[in-house]
């Protein structure tokens, strides 16, 4: 499974949360603690805000904990809102339009887990894109099918309502394929001011989610800290460090909304249950 975090709050650089936690990132990439997968080595991306309404965006398909470049991008980039992903494939190729974050004139999105039988979904799942957003499409990942269904039904507006409907979406076009296996979904969306996130799966089995908040973030030796008040929020795969002093987990079943270092939570109920579907 992926690997995965988003950081809001005062501008920092990449790198203290990239490769200077015990845990950072980049170690996930080789050998995460929370997931079945231990090793995402195919392929990487950062996207982050600047001066400009729409984020950078730098995607590649070697190991990120071989890439000099991202290395030294990370050292020079602070931002006060990004994205960073570390990926391992359920199935679909390793390129760089596979790679996540995606983006969307200002949105970005990420995600990890996967739709179950997605070979036998995917046609399905992608005459509901819409039309206007089809041609964004150019990769081949269930990931991406997600981000722009979220669109379509309505991520820039209501992006609670929008997981809803995309959850029930894809769990009724599992249900007429007759796919057995699961859906779990991690994933996260921003409009380069909120983090949108969720845990969710439909066998109680999501992957993992957790979230830290404070006035703002320290690294040192190794350990994530934040010190008091309000500013700044991290949504992660797993904890950066050892510590379990700055970490919450995030419910299975929950949809989580961070503006500023303001988190809520809030149970997910898909806008038309498996169960009710003819």
């Amino acid at each position: 499974m992926c690997r995965w975090l988003a950081y809001s709050g005062s501008p920092l650089r990449l790198h203290a949360l990239l490769f200077e936690t015990q845990n950072s990132l980049i170690n996930q990439s080789l050998a995460c603690q929370r997931a079945s997968v231990a090793t995402n080595g195919d392929g990487f991306g950062v996207g982050w805000y600047g001066t400009q309404k729409k984020p950078g965006l730098y995607r590649d398909i070697r190991p990120a904990w071989n890439d000099d470049n991202l290395r030294s991008l990370a050292e020079q980039i602070e931002s006060p809102l990004f994205f960073a992903h570390v990926r391992a494939s359920t199935g679909t190729a390793t390129t760089r339009q596979n790679c996540h974050p995606f983006r969307h004139d200002n949105w970005l999105f990420m995600h990890n887990g996967r739709i179950g039988g997605y070979d036998k979904v995917r046609r399905c799942l992608e005459f509901q894109i819409p039309e206007a957003l089809y041609n964004e499409r150019i990769g081949t990942t269930d990931s991406e099918i997600i981000f722009m269904l979220l669109i379509g039904n309505g991520l820039l507006s209501d992006p609670a309502d929008a997981y809803r409907k995309t959850i029930a979406d894809i769990e009724t076009a599992m249900q007429a394929q007759g796919v057995t296996e699961p859906l779990r979904l991690t994933a996260c969306a921003t409009d380069g001011e909120r983090l949108y996130a969720i845990r969710y799966s439909s066998d109680q089995a999501a992957p993992t989610l957790f979230y830290a908040q404070g006035q703002q973030v320290q690294v040192e030796n190794g350990t994530c800290a934040f010190t008091e008040g309000a500013g700044s929020v991290l949504v992660l795969s797993e904890p950066l460090d050892r510590s379990d002093a700055c970490w919450n987990e995030v419910p299975e079943g929950y949809f989580l909304t961070a503006i500023g270092d303001r988190v809520t939570l809030q149970p997910v109920v898909p806008a038309e249950p498996i169960s009710a579907v003819a």
